[in-house]
């Protein structure tokens, strides 16, 4: 089992999340993130004083899938995440040792 942790542009969360649950993925957990990476920032003007804002908001994106999911998974959110400018985002790919549904106590890929 793996786990996909995906950054993207808050305005692609919309078109990411729509194209995995067309495919399947049902399982998403979503966060409201700031940080930064090469874009490093922005300098914006409000009421003619200039300031920098060098964390920017973006969205996090948790998913728990069989290892057989994973390149799948990542192909969408590639494919619906990339506008080919600095900021898109990235991919980690955790591995999860255990999984275990709460309710039923299904464990492994069954609690996938």
């Amino acid at each position: 089992m793996k786990k996909i942790e995906a950054i993207v542009r808050r305005e692609k969360l919309k078109d990411v999340r729509k194209a995995l649950v067309a495919a399947g993925f049902l399982g998403i957990t979503v966060y409201d993130v700031y940080g930064r990476g090469r874009q490093k920032g922005l300098d914006l003007q409000f009421r003619g004083r200039e300031y920098q804002v060098d964390l920017l908001p973006k969205t996090k994106l948790e998913l728990l899938l069989g290892d057989k999911d994973v390149e799948k998974a990542v192909d969408i959110i590639i494919k619906t995440a990339a506008t080919g400018r600095i900021g898109d985002g990235k991919i980690a790919i955790l591995p999860v040792d255990d999984l275990i549904r709460i309710r039923t106590g299904e464990r492994g890929e069954e609690a996938v």
